[in-house]
């Protein structure tokens, strides 16, 4: 889970970016290169903002993943070089002024993919092509959504807020087995009918996104234990609070909103162990 997100999502954005379009990416000043001769399977997407001290061996990670392998880097308002690393370690640089948060930019990249299968990471801290391939493998076992089995820090007494929101949401979905799991951790990847289901706008959403995909049937899983909590470093200070623990937990609650407006006030959680028409009877 990156800590490299704006306080608010530029969700906007997401309206205002158009699908695949070559002549607006020259406008907007985005490049593009590719090592692929045919079609990839997988489609790496990695939002950068300011990477340049680790951007070019994530890349190298990820084009390690699997043969057929395309990287989209959604390079949005870096001012480090991270866009000229990334077009120089083989990856398809889509470049942006604006600063739009890295959950946007999945939106982004996932509406630039040609693969088959969807891997999303973060540029902030490199992960090992070996521990990534599983939830490769793991689509192409049938799998839609592969999720990391990374839950944060639950043995103590202080269990940190996004942790309990996502397994409150879990729960809510009728997930319990998920535990804590969450597309808001990366890395986790996808099928392209699972990106045809979710929409590729709702991806800026994490829990949200999740939500769609179990509430529509598709097959989410855990799939690996990825460590990622003591590779990630915090990039705000105490006097700063918490926001990106606001930003989850505001997710979690926009994906249980849209979960009670396709069900009901229960979400389907039946209520059978109080009479509420006793209420109004005793009135």
């Amino acid at each position: 889970m990156s800590k490299a997100r704006i306080p608010r999502k530029t969700k906007q954005i997401v309206q205002q970016i158009p699908r695949r379009s070559s002549r607006h990416l020259s406008n907007k000043s985005a490049k593009a290169s590719t090592h692929l001769s045919q079609k990839p399977l997988v489609s790496v997407i990695i939002p950068v903002c300011n990477e340049a001290n680790t951007l070019g061996k994530v890349i190298q990670e990820a084009l390690r993943v699997h043969p057929r392998t395309e990287v989209i880097v959604i390079e949005n308002g870096s001012t480090d070089g991270s866009k000229l690393i990334a077009k120089q370690a083989g990856a398809k640089v889509v470049s942006y002024d604006q600063r739009f948060g890295h959950d946007v930019g999945r939106t982004v990249g996932a509406r630039e993919a040609k693969g088959d299968i969807l891997l999303f990471v973060d540029a902030d801290f490199v992960i090992p092509a070996a521990e990534m391939s599983p939830l490769i493998e793991a689509i192409q076992r049938g799998v839609d959504v592969a999720l990391n089995k990374y839950i944060g820090a639950i043995a103590t007494t202080d269990v940190h807020r996004v942790v309990v929101a996502k397994y409150a949401l879990n729960a809510i979905l009728n997930r319990s087995d998920l535990k804590g799991t969450s597309m808001t951790t990366i890395p986790h990847a996808m099928s392209r009918n699972a990106l045809n289901v979710i929409g590729a706008e709702h991806l800026a959403v994490p829990p949200l996104a999740q939500a769609i995909a179990i509430q529509r049937g598709l097959r989410v899983q855990a799939v690996k234990y990825i460590q990622v909590g003591s590779r990630n470093r915090v990039r705000y200070s105490v006097d700063e609070g918490d926001p990106v623990g606001d930003l989850i937990v505001g997710d979690h609650l926009e994906a249980v909103h849209w979960v009670i407006g396709k069900t009901d006030v229960r979400a389907l959680h039946e209520d059978k162990l109080r009479i509420r028409e006793m209420i109004e009877v005793n009135r």
